[in-house]
Parts: C-alpha cells; structure tokens; sequence
C-alpha cells in the first residue's frame, strides 16, 4: 500500500511537471506560431516510463498533454494523434526500460529516452502537427535532435543522485 500511494504521488508530480513546462514552453519559447517550440515537457514523462513502466508511462503522458492543453493559451483545437505521441512516449520509454533492457544504468536511459523521442515527438506528434503546418513540421526534426540529447543529458545527471538511481535500478515502485 505504502508503495502504491508513494508511486502514485510521484506519477502525479511528474505530470504535474510536465503540465508546468508544457505551459511555460508554449508561452515563452514558441517560435513560428507554434512549430518551433523549445520544450522539455517531455521530459518527466520519459521519467515515469522508465521508473514506473509503460502503462504509467503512457498515463502520464496522456495526462500531461491534455491538462498542459487546457490550461495554456493555445488557439488550435485538441490533436488526439499529439496526445497519442505523448502516450507513446511514456510507453515506449517505460517498455523499453522494464522489458527489453532490464538492467539499470546510463544506456537504459540513453536507448529507452531516444527512441521514444523519435517515434513519438518526432513521428507520432509530427504527424499530428501536419494538419495544421504542413510539410513545414519537418523543422521539428533537426530541433529535436537537439532536444533530445539535452533530456537525456539531464535525466543522466540526475541518475547520477543515489536516491534517483536507486528508484531506477532496483525497481522500488514497479
């Protein structure tokens, strides 16, 4: 029961997290009304998928694009196939992390966090965005390879904390 509550709470602080950047980078960092947004709201949602599995992963994901959708100052509509590549970040993160590459460390990070960029922010969420852009959102490739590093970059550092480290590694909220 302890580590229910103690996963959930952090499920829900994550998604807050990527809630609160999700808004701050739509405001302040979006450049040509919208396709060029620096964002790093994807962020804690590669976390949970790694700390928590695919199926958390993916709620937070889902959770994180459409609380971040309503509270920002957006003037498109819902992108359902936007929310689906925020999900699959977090599933593919998570599924990557707990199922193909069980043991812990800089590479689980590396792998699980890369490739989960690159079906969901830079094809699912591309896809998405095409509707509204057009053969325009191809820009958000090469931005992503810069975002990409970066994310991961963090997330090492803090793999680098003991207590971050061990919630990955020994799979204390699974």
């Amino acid at each position: 029961m302890k580590k229910s509550i103690m996963k959930l709470t952090l499920a829900a602080m994550l998604t807050a997290m990527s809630v609160v950047i999700g808004i701050f980078c739509k405001s302040f960092l979006n450049f040509g009304a919208g396709l060029f947004r620096v964002t790093f709201e994807n962020l804690p949602i590669i976390l949970s998928g790694i700390m928590f599995g695919p199926m958390m992963g993916a709620l937070v994901g889902i959770a994180g694009d459409l609380v971040s959708y309503l509270l920002s100052p957006q003037i498109y509509p819902p992108n359902l196939v936007v929310t689906l590549g925020a999900a699959s970040i977090g599933f593919i993160s998570g599924f990557m992390a707990k199922v193909v590459i069980k043991k812990g460390g800089y590479w689980q990070i590396i792998i699980s966090g890369a490739l989960a960029h690159v079906i969901g922010s830079m094809m699912i969420k591309s896809i998405g965005l095409y509707q509204f852009y057009g053969i325009a959102v191809l820009w958000r490739i090469p931005l992503y390879c810069v975002i990409i590093p970066v994310e991961l970059m963090i997330i090492c550092i803090l793999y680098k904390n003991a207590t971050f480290r061990r919630l990955i590694d020994k799979n204390t909220l699974k």
